[in-house]
């Protein structure tokens, strides 16, 4: 007789097909591991150790998340996620290094990464880490009771990752789509930074809260069009609200 803990859900992608990872590193013995952690997950993982070809395999996999080192023997991480995004995907990105600075952290996201790990790692905060990316992006579906969320003229669609702002269209990374979620889900309340770091980032800056300061600013040009009343605002000494124009 044993007791056993419920399995954690496996996520697939909508149409359930596997989620596919993308791991970017030049050390073999590391690659080798985490393909095998994620492939227990259930997931398709293909691997690269330089960055140029990191990037011609993103175009080609259409990966659901990546795993990036920063240091490669070509280009770096962040040239890497920038060459990403510039053909515009949004997918998102777990960085690795063996930098623990916390400025090395606020520059790989600040880039447009949405989570960094620190060497050495374990496996499970990897996987966590990306479970917890994978929830937020377009291809995975969640039983949501009410997947629409509407203030004033701004609706956002949790199952769809669609957001709009009146007629218009807006497009946003995972870490976007996370931090304007969680605003819209909270509004009127005045937010505060650690409690966004916590809800958004789900880890500890040590007090560098500035990445809160720069995704609101990223947000704000997003959503906040010519035109439209504003409807991010600025607490002083206490946060951020989120409110429809009055």
């Amino acid at each position: 007789m044993t007791d056993s803990a419920p399995a954690p859900v496996r996520l697939t992608r909508a149409d359930g097909s596997k989620i596919r990872v993308l791991v970017v590193d030049d050390e073999s013995s590391l690659t080798d591991l985490l393909q095998m952690a994620l492939k227990y997950e259930g997931w398709e993982v293909k691997t690269a150790a330089e960055g140029v070809k990191a990037v011609s395999m993103a175009r080609e996999f259409r990966p659901d998340a990546v795993v990036l080192d920063v240091m490669l023997p070509d280009i770096d991480g962040l040239q890497v996620l920038q060459r990403m995004r510039s053909d515009g995907s949004d997918v998102p990105i777990l960085f690795l290094t063996a930098k623990d600075s916390l400025d090395d952290r606020i520059a790989g996201l600040t880039v447009g990464g949405d989570d960094y790990v620190t060497k050495p790692f374990s496996l499970e905060e990897v996987v966590a880490r990306l479970r917890a990316l994978i929830r937020r992006s377009t291809l995975t579906a969640d039983a949501n009771e009410s997947p629409l969320i509407r203030v004033g003229d701004l609706e956002l669609d949790e199952d769809s990752h669609e957001v709009r702002r009146g007629p218009h269209a807006i497009d946003l990374t995972a870490t976007e789509f996370e931090l304007l979620r969680y605003l819209m889900r909270n509004p009127r309340r005045v937010l505060s930074k650690s409690q966004i770091l916590d809800r958004v980032w789900d880890y500890d800056f040590g007090g560098k809260s500035s990445v809160v300061e720069i995704y609101i600013s990223y947000l704000r040009k997003k959503v906040d069009l010519d035109g439209f009343v504003p409807m991010i605002h600025t607490v002083r000494g206490a946060g951020y609200m989120l409110k429809a124009g009055e």
